[in-house]
C-alpha cells in the first residue's frame, strides 16, 4: 500500500470510530500531490488570433482571454482543428498558421458570451465524416427573447422559470475536404437551464474513438454529465437536491444517443430530434419514468470524457463542490452518487440542516467494500489543497516514454498537469470505495536556445503568452490524431504539445 493510500485509510478507519464517525471532515486527503521526479517538456503549436472584445454579449469578465479553447480535433486527413467558444471554428493550414472554418456566432443570435462557459463550448466530428460530412456542436444560448422552445425542462419548472437554452447541432458539410464550412445544419436537442447564470453548461460531444464499423457503439453520440447548475449554479434555484438521482431527467446524466432523426432510422424518438439506441441501458427497462437515452448518471459536472484506445475503457473528469476532484471509470446504468457521494464521502447535504460543503466519511463497512451501496466511486482523487476543478485527461500510450501507461489529466484552475497509472485506476474500480490510485504531478520545462531545460508551470506559460496575470490557468487536454497531448488554455489561445525530450531524443525524469 503506497504511503498515500495509508494516510488516507489511517484516517478514515479513525473518522469511524464509535462517537467519531459522525464528524465533519475538514482535509479528506491528508497527503498533499507531489512532484516525484516526472517531467516533460511542452512546446507551442499555434495561436489562434486574439478575439477580445469581438462579442457584443461578452462583458470582459475574462478580460486576459486571448481566445477561448477548449478543444483541439484532428481529422483523419491530417486537419486540426480547434474551437474559441467566442464562436469561431479554426482549421490549421499546412504552415500551423489558423484560418476561420465556421463562424458559429452568426448561426447563433441568441447564443451568450459572458462566461468562460458560455459561447460555442465543444464540438466533435462523426466517424465518418470524410464520407457524410456530419459534425456536432454544444453551446449556450440566453432564453429572454429566444423564440425556440426547449425539448426539456428540468422537472418542477415551467417555461417561465428557464434562463438559458443548451443546444446541440448537427452540422453537414456540403464538401467535407473543403477549407471552409458550407452545408446545413439540424438542431439534435435543446435542454433548459433554470438557474441564474449558464454554470455547468452541457460541455462536452464525443464519439467512442475505439468503436469500429459494425461494433454496436458505432456512430453514437456521448455528452457530458451536468448538473446544469442546480449545485452552486446561483439564484434560488441552486443547491437542489431534488433534482439529482433520478432517472427522469437528464440532470447529472451522460446521454447517449443516435445523431440520426428517427424519421431516418425507425428507431425510437428521444426528448430531441434524434433516436435512443436500443442498447442503452434505460431504453427498454419497462420503467415509462426513465428517460432511455441516459447512459450513466450521478455526476456533478462530468465535463469531459475520454476512452483508452486499448480497451475502451470510458473515463470521465468530474468536478467536485468544495472539497475533491474526481476520476471516475464509466459503466452503462451506474450511479455516480451525486449529490449524496462527493469522492468516497458523503455529502453533508444528505443529512439534516447539513450543506454541500461539508463531507462525512462513510460508513466503515460501505468504505471497505463490505456491503455495496448502490453507487460506484472514483478511480482517482485530489483534494482542494491541491487544486480547484479538474480538466479532462487520456489514458496515454505515445511517444513520451515516461507517461506511457499513465493517464494525464490536470486541473483547470490552477494549471497544475497529473498523473496516474492506468492499470492502478482499473484495479482501484473493484467495488471498494476506498481504494485510488496515487496521483503524481507532471513537472513542466521548455528548452532555451542554448539547449538548457527551464522548469515552469502552465499558468508561469500562460501570463508570459499574455503579457498578463491570469486570474485562472483554464488548461484543457486534448489528444492528437496520433496520440500526443494537446495542452490549451481559454486564456491565451495558444495550442501547446508534451514532447519527447528534444535534447536526447528521449523521454526523462528530473533529478
Amino acid at each position: 500500500m503506497s504511503a498515500r493510500k495509508s494516510l488516507v485509510v489511517a484516517s478514515l478507519l479513525t473518522l469511524g470510530t464509535p462517537g467519531v464517525r459522525q464528524a465533519q471532515i475538514a482535509d479528506p486527503i491528508a497527503e498533499r500531490v507531489e512532484k516525484r521526479g516526472l517531467a516533460v517538456e511542452i512546446l507551442d503549436v499555434a495561436r489562434l488570433p486574439e478575439t477580445r472584445g469581438m462579442r457584443p454579449a461578452d462583458q470582459d469578465v475574462n478580460p486576459s482571454g486571448w481566445a477561448r479553447v477548449s478543444f483541439v480535433r484532428d481529422l483523419p486527413d491530417g486537419r486540426r482543428f480547434i474551437n474559441d467558444s467566442r464562436g469561431f471554428l479554426y482549421v490549421l493550414d499546412g504552415n500551423g498558421q489558423p484560418a476561420v472554418y465556421a463562424d458559429f456566432a452568426g448561426a447563433f443570435p441568441f447564443a451568450v458570451y459572458n462566461r468562460l462557459e458560455s459561447g460555442f463550448i465543444g464540438f466533435d466530428f462523426h466517424p465518418e465524416f470524410a464520407r457524410n460530412g456530419l459534425f456536432y456542436s454544444v453551446h449556450g444560448e440566453r432564453a429572454a427573447g429566444n423564440p425556440l422552445v426547449p425539448d426539456f425542462i428540468p422537472p418542477g419548472f415551467t417555461p417561465a422559470d428557464v434562463t438559458h437554452h443548451n443546444v446541440i447541432t448537427e452540422w453537414r458539410a456540403t464538401n467535407p475536404s473543403a477549407s471552409t464550412f458550407d452545408g446545413t445544419r439540424r438542431e439534435l436537442l435543446r435542454v433548459a437551464h433554470v438557474v441564474a447564470n449558464l454554470t455547468h453548461p452541457f460541455g462536452n460531444v464525443e464519439f467512442d474513438p475505439t468503436a469500429r464499423p459494425g461494433d454496436p457503439d458505432y456512430g453514437l453520440l456521448y455528452t457530458s454529465g451536468s448538473d446544469l447548475g442546480f449545485s452552486n449554479g446561483g439564484g434560488p434555484n441552486a443547491n437542489n437536491p431534488g433534482q439529482v438521482q433520478r432517472l427522469d431527467t437528464v440532470v447529472g446524466a451522460i446521454l447517449r444517443i443516435d445523431p440520426r432523426s428517427p424519421s431516418e432510422s425507425g428507431g425510437m424518438a428521444g426528448l430531441g430530434d434524434y433516436t435512443i439506441p436500443a442498447i442503452n441501458p434505460f431504453a427498454a427497462d419497462g420503467d415509462p419514468n426513465s428517460l432511455g437515452e441516459i447512459y450513466a448518471y450521478g455526476f456533478r459536472n462530468a465535463h469531459r470524457l475520454s476512452w483508452d484506445l486499448t480497451d475502451g475503457t470510458m473515463f470521465a473528469s468530474d468536478i467536485g463542490m468544495n472539497n475533491l476532484e474526481e476520476i471516475n471509470i464509466v459503466r452503462e446504468g451506474e450511479n455516480y452518487g451525486w449529490m449524496r457521494r462527493e469522492g468516497y464521502f458523503e455529502n453533508g447535504i444528505t443529512r439534516p440542516g447539513g450543506a454541500l460543503n461539508q463531507l462525512f466519511a462513510l460508513p466503515a463497512n460501505v468504505l471497505n467494500g463490505g456491503t455495496d451501496d448502490g453507487f460506484t466511486y472514483p478511480v482517482a482523487i485530489y483534494d482542494h489543497d491541491d487544486g480547484q476543478a479538474v480538466s479532462g485527461g487520456f489514458a496515454y500510450y505515445g511517444r513520451i516514454e515516461a507517461l506511457r501507461g499513465k493517464f494525464v489529466f490536470g486541473d483547470l484552475v490552477r494549471g497544475r498537469l497529473f498523473a496516474a497509472d492506468v492499470a492502478a485506476m482499473k484495479a482501484a474500480d473493484d467495488g471498494i470505495p476506498r481504494t485510488v490510485a496515487p496521483v503524481e504531478e507532471i513537472q513542466l520545462y521548455i528548452r532555451s536556445s542554448s539547449g538548457g531545460r527551464t522548469y515552469v508551470s502552465f499558468r508561469d506559460l500562460v501570463e508570459a503568452a499574455n503579457g498578463a496575470t491570469a486570474q485562472r490557468a483554464d488548461m484543457h487536454i486534448s489528444r492528437s490524431g496520433d496520440g500526443e497531448l494537446l495542452i490549451t488554455s481559454r486564456q491565451d489561445g495558444m495550442v501547446r504539445m508534451l514532447v519527447p525530450d528534444s535534447g536526447t531524443g528521449t523521454a526523462t525524469r528530473s533529478p
